[in-house]
């Protein structure tokens, strides 16, 4: 059923896509000194660690049914953040972002794939100007580099997590979902960097990013975006979420140094309109749910 939106829901949900775009520059110059594992591990360890605390007598009642699909959207939500970190130490702040942004034109391809939801000529048309923004992006045509690739890759499995989460999160449970989820990736990901040590910030600026990352752009836009998405269809989300590599690139460009290109505009401008093209599609299946986006990105980051 299509839930009516609320405009301070909208409101608040560009909030948190302006948080989720103002990280990306910050992850480039953090991945600089400390390895993108070690960044993964540290970050979600410390948002797992404060969610675990305050949220420990949900946790502690919650069905094991919850548990697991919270563990299973940790491991893909963690895959997804390594490749879009790794991505990041390859590609431009700006450019990430709008890759990153992709999950919404390569959900209903997922939803094609897992739950046989048929995709409209309108929604491969979006799938095919995003396609292109990708190729003007890069530079290399069909030949992306390494950051654009594995950024892409991350971003077609934040599309797993959202196609997966949007059946799930329905039942219940939705802010200890998000909860274990979070402690999933941070576990997850310090155990990937135990062997070789886990590097730790060094100075009071890398840990300040840090905390941020980790209790603003980690726990509060989860916090946020739940709300948010308790007051409007997914669709109307999704629609809002496409602004977030917007934000990424404006705040690479103000703060992160970079420059603005004729690529990334005319790259960047044909994903974002794939991206309204792809959720403004009509559902081919007249007895079909909204197509669900997402509940939890912060991916991500």
């Amino acid at each position: 059923m299509m839930r009516r939106t609320e405009p301070r829901a909208v409101l608040a949900l560009v909030c948190v896509t302006a948080v989720w775009g103002s990280t990306f520059f910050l992850i480039k110059e953090i991945v600089d000194v400390i390895p993108p594992i070690d960044f993964l591990g540290v970050r979600f360890l410390i948002a797992g660690a404060v969610i675990a605390v305050v949220r420990a007598r949900s946790l502690f009642r919650c069905p094991r049914p919850v548990w697991i699909r919270g563990a299973v959207l940790g491991l893909v939500y963690a895959g997804a953040q390594v490749l879009q970190t790794v991505g990041l130490q390859h590609t431009h702040a700006s450019v990430s972002g709008f890759i990153t942004g992709m999950y919404v034109v390569l959900t209903p391809v997922v939803l094609l794939a897992v739950f046989r939801v048929r995709v409209s000529r309108r929604g491969w048309a979006a799938i095919l100007m995003a396609t292109v923004g990708l190729m003007v992006l890069s530079l290399r045509g069909l030949d992306l580099g390494v950051g654009e690739a594995v950024t892409l890759a991350g971003s077609l499995l934040y599309a797993v997590h959202i196609v997966l989460l949007g059946h799930w999160a329905p039942r219940g449970h939705v802010l200890e979902l998000g909860a274990i989820q979070v402690i999933t990736v941070g576990v997850v990901c310090t155990l990937a960097a135990l062997p070789g040590g886990v590097a730790a910030p060094q100075t009071a600026a890398q840990w300040a990013q840090m905390l941020y990352m980790a209790l603003v752009a980690g726990l509060a836009a989860i916090v946020v975006q739940t709300w948010a998405q308790a007051r409007m269809s997914p669709t109307a989300a999704a629609i809002v979420m496409t602004t977030e590599p917007l934000f990424a690139a404006l705040f690479a460009v103000l703060l992160g140094g970079e420059h603005p290109t004729v690529r990334l505009i005319v790259g960047g401008s044909l994903i974002v309109g794939a991206m309204l093209v792809s959720e403004t599609a009509p559902s081919t299946d007249p007895t079909a749910t909204p197509p669900v986006t997402s509940l939890i990105k912060g991916d991500q980051s």
